[in-house]
């Protein structure tokens, strides 16, 4: 499964303004629930719950929040760059500047993991990550990721 099957362009934020995890979170989600015709509060609700599970900042400037919520009918993927870096409890204490956010329907752990995987393992490429850091806008973001998801 390739991310561009379920990353939408406007679904990326190419410049999260907000400067904690929560903030972070309700950002990112924006575009997510208006792709997911779902309520913002509820999605943000439930990967708060994820996070107190423990955090989703999996290091080297990572965060991938994730949730699974009944009423969704199917997998929605967000991305966001922050430039400054945000606090998000992750596991080497660095700040996060790069988020994926996943929210899938509850009956879907199967794809679930399988994007999770997939998303993390291009995401150990570090001229990967460097060349996100640098993209100027959503676009370039988006044709960054669309070049290493086809290598993978």
């Amino acid at each position: 499964m390739k991310i561009l099957e379920i990353l939408k362009k406007e679904a990326i934020v190419a410049d999260l303004k907000a400067r904690n995890k929560k903030g972070v979170l309700e950002e990112l989600i924006v575009p997510v629930a208006a792709i997911a015709g779902i309520d913002q509060e509820k999605l943000v609700k439930v990967l708060l719950e994820r996070e107190r599970l423990g955090s989703t900042g999996i290091g080297s400037g990572i965060g991938i929040p994730h949730g699974k919520l009944k009423e969704l009918q199917e997998l929605v993927i967000g991305f966001g760059l922050s430039r400054k870096g945000v606090d998000f409890e992750s596991i080497d204490g660095q700040p996060a500047h790069i988020f994926f956010v996943l929210m899938t329907p509850e009956n879907s752990t199967g794809l679930h993991l399988k994007l999770l995987a997939r998303i993390s393992r291009i995401l150990k490429n570090e001229p990967f990550r460097e060349r996100l850091l640098k993209a100027a806008d959503s676009t370039e973001v988006f044709d960054i990721i669309m070049e290493v998801d086809e290598e993978f």
